[in-house]
């Protein structure tokens, strides 16, 4: 049986001692290079924060399996067993431009079940932890169950390429949505978007496409608040494939994904 509680106490060590070398970083020199596109951005930091974690994890839990963003887990065909999922630097674009909106993300699944989650954003000191079936939290605040909110005062984190032309989705479909909610946000970073509306400060958030690492702990945070986490077509999540993501308070989840992306 895992010791979850063990857990708990080792990851938030290690979460903030991971920050006080990506804030250290703030004053050298970035060595940085793309990857898939020139939007696509990893840093030597990211690269050295992921090792960092699973140094420390091999450590004590050797038998535990990784999945990291920059690849030095493991290659996963499952999720069987206790299975780790980082991205060490969720918002690199933010980190190499405004030192500011990003967050490290950890989630901690057991056979495919989310159990512990993590988004620490690094220059506010903000972590935001959960473990399931005991609530989410901010630093030592509990995060409440999320209150329903209607489309018209709801304020909404969505990209704006995704109302525009682009190779994902027709813009026609999310621009009613846009045009009805009280506003609109993106910051760039989806762990801190899932964050955000794990408590309250967002009511819903939308995307076309992102991998395991960047929604792994935020989903553990939002559903720990009573919210619901599936992809944009209502379809629960697979954690090791690429995928469009929908989170939100449940009566507005319900309403975005039948009125607006599901309409006709």
């Amino acid at each position: 049986m895992s010791n979850w509680s063990e857990m708990d106490t080792y990851v938030k060590q290690w979460i903030k001692e991971a920050g006080d070398k990506v804030r250290e970083s703030f004053q050298t020199e970035l060595n940085i290079q793309t990857k898939s596109n020139r939007n696509d951005l990893v840093t030597n930091i990211d690269k050295e924060t992921e090792q960092y974690f699973i140094e420390k994890i091999r450590s004590v839990y050797p038998d535990h399996k990784i999945l990291g963003e920059e690849g030095f887990g493991d290659e996963l065909e499952s999720l069987e067993g206790v299975v780790w999922i980082i991205d060490p630097i969720d918002g690199t674009m933010n980190f190499v431009h405004q030192q500011r909106n990003f967050a490290i993300s950890i989630g901690i699944y057991e056979d495919g079940i989310g159990v512990l989650g993590y988004i620490y954003d690094v220059v506010h000191d903000e972590l935001y932890h959960g473990q399931k079936g005991c609530g989410a939290f901010m630093n030592d605040y509990a995060l409440p169950k999320l209150e329903p909110v209607r489309v018209e005062n709801a304020v909404i984190a969505l990209n704006a390429l995704w109302i525009t032309d682009n190779r994902k989705i027709d813009p026609s479909i999310l621009a009613p949505l846009v045009k009805d909610v009280r506003a609109t946000r993106s910051y760039g970073s989806a762990a801190l978007e899932m964050a955000y509306v794990a408590s309250g400060r967002l009511d819903a958030y939308l995307t076309m496409r992102l991998a395991p690492w960047d929604i792994a702990g935020g989903k553990i945070l939002i559903e720990e608040v009573g919210g619901i986490v599936t992809d944009l077509k209502g379809n629960e999540l697979n954690l090791l494939n690429k995928s469009s993501l929908l989170v939100g308070k449940p009566s507005l989840y319900n309403k975005i994904l039948n009125d607006y992306l599901n309409k006709g």
